[in-house]
């Protein structure tokens, strides 16, 4: 790999941004390609293909056969509440590759004996949001049904480019969430972005039942093809 694309390349992945390195099969010739400049690159749809799936492998295009070198920044969960579903959430999405965090301000919940193996914030939202990155590579979620927790975090998470962001409750709660968020200053556009009620409908019941539909909906927004908004 030239000098000039690693650098580059060690420059976006500081800075928790995709990229892909192409590489001729023929030839040995490679260029560089951020995630930003995806949409204009005559590969582009192959390329955003590679971005979704996070797979490198060798690819039939119209520049002849390339070999896709495919960086994506490993997902974060950011969890804003300690509760029992954050109990079976945070060892599946471990499992699945994510870096998971632990949000709640209540000491009594947010404790190393219920969370041993994970990162724990036991701060209000408005502090501890600044600690962690939320970044297009970020899927988070409100499972406190606590608005004085909830609400704040979920305005942090909307004015950000989370790939997900979901919200625990019932549809009357997440009606009422919906009022509160506008009068918040959130649009409806905004506001549609959240996942509520939360998790695909599995008849989910029990604590890590309903933390496998969860799981289950952030994987397919991550990995699935999404409708375009135009």
């Amino acid at each position: 790999m030239r000098l000039e694309i690693l650098s580059a390349l060690n420059a976006e992945r500081a800075a928790r941004r995709a990229a892909i390195v192409v590489t001729n099969v023929a030839s040995g010739a490679q260029r560089f390609v951020r995630a930003a400049e995806v949409s204009s690159d005559p590969l582009r749809d192959v390329l955003a293909e590679r971005l979704r799936t996070g797979k490198s492998g060798t690819v039939d295009t119209k520049e002849g056969r390339v070999f896709l070198t495919v960086y994506v920044p490993p997902p974060h969960l950011i969890v804003v509440g300690a509760v029992h579903v954050s109990q079976a959430l945070a060892p599946m999405a471990r499992l699945l590759g994510y870096d998971v965090v632990i949000v709640d301000p209540r000491t009594a919940f947010a404790t190393k004996e219920r969370f041993p193996d994970v990162p724990l914030i036991a701060e209000w939202p408005d502090t501890a949001l600044p600690q962690v990155p939320v970044d297009h590579y970020t899927a988070f979620v409100a499972l406190t049904h606590d608005p004085k927790i909830d609400d704040p975090a979920l305005l942090y998470a909307l004015a950000r480019d989370c790939f997900y962001i979901g919200a625990l409750g019932s549809t009357r709660t997440h009606a009422r969430r919906v009022g509160r968020l506008k009068q918040a200053g959130m649009s409806e556009t905004q506001i549609a972005r959240i996942h509520g009620p939360i998790g695909i409908d599995i008849g989910a019941i029990t604590p890590p039942e309903i933390a496998v539909s969860i799981m289950a909906e952030i994987t397919a927004r991550l990995r699935l093809p999404q409708e375009s908004s135009s």
